[in-house]
């Protein structure tokens, strides 16, 4: 059962868990447990329009950036600050997914706006060091590439 975080007569928005595919995808044609095309092991908050128009104009105000998405992510090591990363990625098809997909596609601009929130360090060993260090970033996409923030 999905957790209702939020609904009016025109928009719902729900808690997305990890796992969950959001609409039918012939990428796991056997699963029957459907939300709504999102990264697989992306948790989050979905907002969806309880009717074919409603869909369709807020579907256009993300189209026209009247709306933002603002996601929150651990990274591992340090930041501080704030910064904007604007340069274009080259598409990176996977071989299953993206098997009918254009090869060899010019790079697409690409903009993330990200500040770090807050730090952490836990006493356990990574490779060379001694403990582990991640930071609490707020990410805020301008554009939406494949595995945009992932890349960026």
């Amino acid at each position: 059962m999905l957790e209702i975080l939020y609904q009016d007569e025109w928009l719902v928005a729900v808690n997305k868990p990890s796992g969950w595919l959001v609409h039918r995808s012939w990428l796991d044609r056997h699963e029957s447990v459907f939300v709504m095309q999102t990264d697989r092991p992306t948790s989050g908050v979905l907002l969806m329009g309880l009717s074919s128009e409603v869909a369709r104009l807020l579907s256009q105000q993300f189209e026209q950036h009247q709306l933002q998405k603002t996601y929150h992510a651990v990274v591992r090591g340090w930041l501080d600050g704030e910064e904007t990363l604007d340069y274009a990625l080259t598409e990176e098809l996977d071989k299953i997914a993206d098997k009918f997909s254009e090869q060899n596609k010019e790079p697409q601009p690409a903009v993330t706006h990200w500040r770090a929130l807050d730090k952490a360090e836990l006493p356990v060993p990574v490779s060379r060091y001694d403990t582990s260090r991640y930071t609490l970033m707020e990410l805020k996409p301008q554009t939406g590439r494949k595995h945009q923030l992932r890349r960026h």
